[in-house]
């Protein structure tokens, strides 16, 4: 008797995935770096600290070449996940991309009214209203690391695709309220170079060099634009091709995007995220007092990013699959779905950025802005942490025989 052969078709492995699945190092590595910022701010070093990250290297400081240009490519990683989703994975269908999207949605709009509740009849602070508004993908997938296999894989594509969206939402609002001068030049040389990147995949070119090339002039002409640089990475990320064009529909042993994945993840993990949270995370805590808490602008962002995100994200999810317009993360429990919630309170990247926007010439205000931020994502990271350590989680249905 003939034992009949089964075709197999193994999936080359998501270099993003492998991240997110990875054990707790990238994210300890995270964290160690950031408390270490705490502690290097608040010691002798703070002047060393802070000068350094003011210095200029070539046309930019060590902080704007740290958030503008590394990071940038971290969301280009990010992007390539998500576009992989997208076509084949959690969010190939409608109900699967829609759940993040008005959670997002929901996640920018509640903090912002949350702040306004305490800040509409300052004319001072009231500029302040979208810093509560942008979760901080890089240390809510941190936080999320450390939980290893407690929580699905839908959720932590969830959290990725929603911060995404919630970041490109960030930048849209910095362009809209927050950029004084928008270069139309600039804007216009972005808006080909991208033509030409969807042309070339339009055209089937798998060569990866080309699109890199491509897209660091698209960075550039972002920079210069005036729009936040990391969009670039993202807007890359979706004209890598996912496959051949003359490949099988399940052949993707030789796809570009798995190809610059796993290039790019190991890079990501253990030396741009840390790095940025190193540069981004030291506050210094010189002449602080308990009064600062009971402050409308501290008060505004703190809670804007512990309730505000928790209610906004969570409470558009929840409406959205009680309607039936999307299904629960597979494999996930509304418990669950509440600590992802929870952890989009962390919002130190963006908010921090726009807060120094918003109050540029106002550095008494900008520090009070830290506070608010440090505490309220230091509040939604340990509760978020624990509600997914300790939320039952889904029961596999038994297999028929």
């Amino acid at each position: 008797m003939q034992t009949p052969v089964r075709s197999v078709i193994r999936r080359p492995f998501s270099a993003l995935r492998e991240f997110l699945e990875s054990q707790a190092a990238g994210g300890l590595v995270l964290m160690a770096t950031a408390a270490l910022a705490l502690i290097i701010a608040n010691s002798p070093l703070a002047p060393t600290y802070f000068s350094a990250l003011k210095a200029y290297i070539g046309p930019l400081n060590v902080l704007h070449w740290i958030n503008d240009a590394l990071m940038a490519v971290f969301f280009l990683l990010v992007g390539l996940e998500i576009k992989r989703e997208m076509i084949e994975g959690q969010l190939s269908t409608w109900s699967r991309r829609v759940l993040p999207g008005i959670a997002a949605l929901g996640g920018m709009a509640v903090p912002a009214l949350v702040f306004l509740w305490f800040n509409a009849s300052n004319p001072d602070t009231v500029n302040g209203w979208a810093i509560p508004s942008a979760t901080d993908i890089a240390f809510a997938l941190g936080v999320l690391s450390l939980l290893g296999s407690r929580v699905p894989m839908s959720l932590r594509v969830f959290l990725t695709a929603l911060a995404i969206i919630d970041d490109l939402g960030a930048v849209v609002i910095i362009a809209l309220f927050y950029t004084g001068d928008l270069s139309a030049l600039a804007l216009l040389g972005a808006a080909v170079v991208l033509a030409v990147l969807v042309a070339m995949n339009r055209f089937g070119v798998t060569r990866l060099l080309p699109y890199l090339l491509a897209g660091a002039v698209l960075w550039v002409l972002v920079l210069l634009s005036g729009v936040h640089a990391t969009i670039a990475g993202v807007l890359l990320a979706l004209t890598i091709p996912l496959r051949h064009r003359k490949a099988r529909p399940d052949d993707l042993g030789h796809s570009p995007l798995l190809k610059l994945e796993h290039a790019l993840a190991p890079w990501v993990t253990f030396a741009i995220i840390p790095i940025f949270g190193f540069a981004n995370a030291g506050v210094s805590f010189a002449g602080l007092t308990l009064d600062v808490f009971s402050d409308a602008l501290t008060l505004g962002v703190a809670l804007g990013l512990t309730v505000g995100k928790l209610v906004g994200v969570f409470g558009s999810a929840w409406l959205v699959i009680r309607l039936g317009w999307a299904d629960t993360p597979m494999g996930a429990t509304m418990s669950q779905v509440f600590g992802i919630a929870l952890l989009c309170g962390i919002g130190f990247t963006m908010s921090l950025f726009i807060g120094l926007l918003a109050f540029a010439q106002q550095p008494l205000l900008q520090e009070q802005v830290k506070i608010g931020i440090l505490a309220g994502s230091l509040i939604s990271g340990l509760l978020g942490w624990l509600v997914l350590y300790f939320a039952p989680r889904e029961i596999p249905a038994p297999q028929e025989h």
